[in-house]
């Protein structure tokens, strides 16, 4: 590789870089949006197996009922979780005051001002702020729903249109075909992960919920819907969204009992999940390195905050099923996968 053209792609992907941090919110609705236009399809595969006097429902039938059903689901966590996030809000100054009288009785008992202390070495113990960070980031998300919405509705239209599209482009058969099927595996790839990690995270979140709901913890929905959204981030995700409802229970409650066993019953809920049931269903169908992971995990996540980190497997999952069907790219494409075989 000459100087010039090791010169050019660096170019490219400095360009790239800060045309995905510059228009972020312009970018991050629509894949998003993009992603729930896969779990769409995979609802309407699902349908196209129900059979009316032997007969299949209509595509367009298909359709609609998977877009309600999505919808209709997803307006209905919104609106709950908006009543959460307006209830913690209210309550955050109790628990901030709860940490202030913690953090007195430390520096009186051990003689140290931990305020101070955490203050020099560059932090800070303000539990409010980062709670309120952790509901602002939600309720931003919430704000591009309408947005969000538009984009899939235009999707969902473009589909049928794509294909003649498609053949318009490209002149040749051969070109078409090709085209055609790595489209089909970024498809088959993207909605095969989808569909099984939000099965994962959606098992992880409800047994998660029951876990809080019985043992009582404050605003346990809120909690247990962070713990299904952060199962998305892989290594960490599970770490901080066990965390999360443990401080809380210990805010909550005089007695350390109840945090203990938030930490003990949901990690064992993710560690079973985790190593058990999402291996044994999704198996190796990744094929990305965990070295890629983790450095994909800290580069979206420098780009688009929590957002980025949840996307950032699709992401670079797409990047190796595109990158392996072109000789220029398939080295790229080898370095990004587990095992060099793409």
């Amino acid at each position: 590789m000459n100087v010039n053209r090791l010169a050019g792609i660096l170019v490219i992907v400095v360009g790239i870089v800060f045309i995905l941090f510059e228009l972020k919110d312009m970018l991050m609705p629509f894949v998003l949006a993009l992603l729930i236009w896969f779990l769409i399809k995979e609802v309407n595969r699902f349908f196209g197996k129900l059979k009316i006097k032997g007969k299949p429902l209509p595509t367009w039938l298909r359709s609609l009922f998977s877009f309600v059903l999505m919808f209709g689901v997803l307006s209905l966590i919104v609106s709950m979780l908006s009543a959460n996030i307006a209830e913690i809000k209210d309550a955050l100054p109790d628990y901030q005051e709860r940490v202030l009288e913690w953090e007195d009785a430390a520096n009186a008992r051990w003689n140290i001002n931990i305020g101070a202390e955490l203050k020099n070495r560059g932090g800070e113990l303000n539990f409010q702020g980062l709670i309120t960070n952790v509901l602002d980031t939600l309720t931003n998300l919430f704000g591009n729903t309408f947005m969000i919405l538009i984009y899939v509705v235009f999707l969902l239209m473009e589909e049928s249109l794509f294909r003649p599209k498609l053949k318009a482009i490209f002149s040749g058969n051969e070109e078409y075909e090709s085209t055609s099927r790595i489209l089909a595996r970024v498809n088959k790839s993207m909605s095969n992960y989808l569909s099984l990690k939000s099965l994962v995270s959606f098992i992880t979140g409800l047994a998660s919920y029951l876990i809080l709901w019985i043992i009582g913890i404050d605003f346990a929905f809120f909690w247990a819907f962070l713990i299904f959204l952060l199962n998305y981030i892989p290594t960490v995700g599970s770490l901080i969204g066990t965390v999360f409802p443990a401080l809380i229970a210990l805010l909550q409650f005089d007695s350390m009992r109840p945090a203990v066993l938030v930490l003990v019953l949901v990690g064992i809920v993710q560690v079973l999940v985790g190593n058990l049931l999402e291996p044994k269903l999704m198996g190796n169908s990744l094929n990305v390195s965990p070295l890629v992971v983790l450095l994909s995990l800290t580069l979206w996540g420098s780009l688009w905050g929590v957002v980025g980190m949840i996307l950032s497997v699709p992401i670079t999952v797409m990047m190796v099923i595109v990158f392996a069907q072109f000789e220029s790219t398939k080295s790229v494409a080898i370095l990004l996968s587990e095992k060099g075989n793409v």
